[in-house]
Order: structure tokens, then sequence, then C-alpha cells
């Protein structure tokens, strides 16, 4: 599956990068050093969170970057204890000043928490929001086709994206087919599977990546690109960082595609959308 683009459409019009940064547990000096490594080797889209808590230290970073606002593209999500209308908004105008912008390009609802049951109106803010200005494109984390048909049913409004945990060994084909119907962009969160090292050790991405002249962890990523997933790999490693957005002069063959399909095991390694966190 040849891959020339390094962005897509969201169905909302927003062009959006397929490979972006993820900024979970980057803090302090690590965080500038990370951070600065990945936007010089070329990443524009950046992920944070109000849980990560270095919205601050980001904003500062980008802000002295010397790259203009408009060549990036921010994320960030609102917390589980900010859910609910004027909770989210309060929670978004904070993390945009910690930022120092005057814009996010996504907010995200982190959680569904389906037992708090506040995620409805935590998305009618975010509709809010994106109608003043506040936010390009609004979208969901860790969702269920469930929580994202009762935010289409009842507001009118299907997220234009939904961040998953995602990799080989847990690949959602359901909700990867269920988004696709539904114009819903699939980005993954821990592309690279969180129990570090195990994923890259299997013989079938080992064999690529001798194939293809790559590392393991580039044919991983290049996996969820030609299965039409965006991707946020996070890694505080210079070499890593840069490795990892350098995607787009390979391609795997159907039969390895196929071979790294079958190392799904149903079971995911981070939380369940169906807890409160």
């Amino acid at each position: 599956m040849q891959i020339r683009e390094r962005t897509i459409l969201l169905t909302d019009g927003v062009e959006i990068p397929r490979v972006g940064y993820g900024t979970s547990k980057v803090k302090g000096d690590q965080a500038h050093s990370a951070i600065s490594t990945a936007l010089e080797t070329g990443y524009r889209l950046i992920d944070t969170a109000e849980l990560y808590q270095n919205e601050s230290e980001l904003g500062h970073i980008l802000t002295n970057s010397g790259i203009d606002r408009e060549e990036l593209f921010l994320t960030s999500k609102v917390w589980n204890n900010h859910q609910g209308y004027d909770q989210t908004r309060q929670a978004l105008d904070e993390s945009l000043n910690r930022l120092g912008t005057d814009y996010l390009d996504l907010y995200l609802i982190h959680w569904p928490c389906p037992d708090t049951d506040r995620y409805v109106d935590t998305w009618r803010a975010l509709i809010t929001a994106r109608a003043e200005g506040l936010v390009t494109s609004i979208g969901t984390s860790n969702f269920q086709p469930e929580h994202m048909q009762r935010l289409a049913d009842e507001t009118g409004v299907m997220p234009v994206l939904n961040q998953v945990e995602l990799h080989p060994y847990f690949n959602q084909p359901f909700l990867r087919t269920w988004h696709l119907e539904n114009g819903v962009a699939t980005q993954s969160w821990g592309p690279l599977g969180q129990r570090a090292g195990t994923l890259l050790n299997e013989e079938v991405i080992t064999t690529a990546a001798k194939a293809h002249g790559t590392t393991p962890g580039q044919v991983v990523l290049r996996w969820h690109l030609q299965r039409d997933c965006l991707v946020i790999p996070k890694s505080v490693n210079a070499d890593r960082i840069k490795a990892n957005f350098d995607l787009y002069d390979f391609e795997l063959s159907e039969a390895e595609m196929h071979a790294i399909d079958k190392l799904d095991t149903g079971e995911r390694q981070g939380g369940s959308p169906y807890e409160v966190h």
C-alpha cells in the first residue's frame, strides 16, 4: 500500500499529520530535549493532555521554537474529573492558558467514563468551543462505538477522530471498521505496545525489519499507516524520535501485513473504556 501523503483530511475538512509526537510522561529537561528534537526532525503534530501535566512546559517550548503557530497541529484532552459542560469549558480555558495559545487544533474527551455519564454534556461543551473558534476539530479518546454513536444521536455531531490503544497485539479490527464506516479517523496511542521491547522482538517484526533495512519500530509504525491509522509514538531517545518519523521510504508487503495482523491477542495493555480512571 503506497502512502505518499503525510497528512489526511478529517471529515470536517481539517488536514492532520499521519505521524505525531506523543508527550505522555515527558516532563522537565527531558521534555525540552525530546520535543525540540521532534520539532527539528519535522514533527508538527504534538499530542498532550491535561493529565500529562506538561502543557506549560510544552507551551514554552513551542513559543520559543521559532515555528509559526499555524504550522503546528496541537492536540490536548480534557481529563475525567473535569467532565460536564461548565467544567469542560473551564478546563479548556486553563489548557489554552498553560499552552500559551488562542486555540487548539484538536480537543478530545480523554475517556468516556460511562459510569459518571457526563460525556454527552462534555461533548456539547466541545461543540460550543469549536463554534467559538477555541478549537478547530473535536474528537474522542478511548471511546467505543456505542459511546460515539450516542454523541452523534444526541447532538448531531460525530467525532472526527478517536484516539485509542492500538498496536499489533491489540489491533481492534471491529473498531477500525466502525470508524471507517462512520467517518472517524483512527489514531493509535501506544502504537509500539506498552510492554517495552516485547513486540519489537517478535520474529515477524524483526524479519521484516531486516528485509527492508529498517528498525523493528519503523516496521510496526508502518503497519499502522498501511492499516489507515494515524500514530503518535513517544520516545525521549533522539535516534528513535527520528526513526519513528521516517516511515515513507519503504512498504510492507501484504504477506508481511497479514503476518503482523496475526500477532493480535485481543487483550488490552492499557485501561478499559468501561472503567472510571
